[in-house]
């Protein structure tokens, strides 16, 4: 047994044994250098605090020379900006556990291929792993990010940014016109967590592409299997591993929707249509790469039923001939043939409620759950201080 428990490993190269989409690239090389990582995205408090320190203590610093970091004259200034610090001290974090996260999760993927026997053979999945590797630790690739964040990104947030004055925009005539700090917050620390985001939708892209070409390999999936899905149920689990990034999305517009409220006159219901959007769009991102084992998922559950149809008939009726039909002496009572029959039926269920996606309803749920908690505070702006103590005195009393 423990012959076989190695074979697959023996089978494998270095570089699938230790699969990961989000381990390389030019960013990663250039943390290793500067001792914000090391090989397997280690230290990882100390890139979180500086990303975030990178990001947010200029602003600061620049809008208290600049004297907006609580200019009364402006409609939001600096340390009063909830958007703001939601972003780079909440979601930006987020976004850098993540990478941590998902190389921890999805590291063992290709190995479990392997393990449980859903390939012939091993070196059919070389392939897609030195594919997803060359297009992790693509130059191009992460030379495009940085030209989209400098010529959309920037644009976006000025046609995006709040019709107010503010510590990076001020507003006269109905024109808006970046602050000093507003042009390093433009050009400087806004690109920064606009490249790490952006740079997060081309691993998704990556970890979907690996896994279509996965789903090209003939699998030896199995329509009985207790999983439901013939023995992928293990790729559900990848799903979690990216609910930071989903929990940093809910963080970003829980703090937009927080600066319209307090500083617009808006209201939560009217952003309701804005949430929806937005978990519908996340939930497709993340669970849509899971998608492409439909087909062979699909096709093993028809084979499933057709031969265990054929099958169940062969038995049922041996079983009618022996038991109804004819006259034994045998007994009932004690025979192993009912337990069979139970059996059998189990296993035709089985097959019947597999499922085509490797995910379940819990899945769905628990992720939507993921981006909807940093929203929920913001539930207390509906209701009153005079309501809330009102009501949490009728609670405890």
């Amino acid at each position: 047994m423990i012959e076989e428990s190695k074979q697959p490993e023996q089978h494998l190269s270095d570089d699938a044994w230790n699969f990961s989409f989000v381990l390389g690239g030019p960013l990663f090389q250039l943390l290793r250098r500067v001792h914000l990582s090391d090989d397997s995205f280690g230290l990882l408090r100390r890139r979180m605090v500086i990303f975030a320190l990178i990001a947010w203590l200029p602003l600061l610093i620049f809008s208290i020379l600049e004297g907006n970091a609580y200019n009364q004259t402006l409609r939001i200034p600096f340390l009063l900006d909830i958007e703001t610090h939601a972003r780079y001290l909440l979601a930006l974090p987020l976004l850098i556990y993540a990478e941590y996260l998902v190389n921890n999760r999805i590291r063992p993927i290709v190995r479990q291929f392997s393990e449980r026997n859903l390939v012939d053979e091993p070196s059919q999945l070389e392939g897609p792993v030195h594919s997803a590797f060359r297009l992790r630790n693509s130059i191009f690739a992460e030379f495009i990010l940085i030209a989209i964040v400098y010529s959309l990104g920037v644009f976006v947030r000025r046609e995006t940014a709040l019709s107010t004055s503010t510590w990076y925009a001020i507003v006269k005539d109905g024109e808006s016109a970046w602050t000093h700090t507003g042009l390093w917050y433009a050009y400087v620390t806004l690109p920064i967590f606009q490249f790490i985001l952006l740079r997060w939708y081309y691993r998704i892209f990556v970890w979907g592409r690996f896994l279509w070409q996965i789903s090209r390999v003939k699998l030896n999936l199995m329509p009985t299997h207790p999983d439901h899905v013939g023995g992928l149920g293990f790729l559900g689990n990848t799903a979690f591993a990216f609910s930071p990034i989903l929990t940093a999305h809910g963080v970003l517009l829980s703090g937009m929707i927080a600066n319209r409220i307090f500083y617009t006159g808006a209201k939560l219901v009217n952003f309701k249509l804005e949430i929806i959007g937005m978990i519908l769009v996340l939930l497709v991102i993340v669970l849509s790469p899971l998608l492409v084992f439909a087909v062979q998922l699909n096709r093993t559950k028809r084979a499933g039923l057709r031969e265990y149809g054929v099958f169940a008939q062969r038995y049922v009726r041996k079983f009618d001939q022996k038991w109804l039909r004819s006259d034994t002496d045998e007994t009932l009572l004690g025979s192993g043939d009912i337990q069979s029959l139970a059996d059998l039926g189990n296993s035709f269920q089985v097959i019947r409620e597999m499922r085509l996606y490797p995910f379940t309803k819990e899945t769905i749920l628990q992720l939507a759950i993921a981006t909807l908690i940093p929203l929920l505070p913001l539930v207390l702006t509906m209701f009153s201080l005079e309501q809330l103590l009102d009501q949490f005195l009728k609670t405890v009393f």
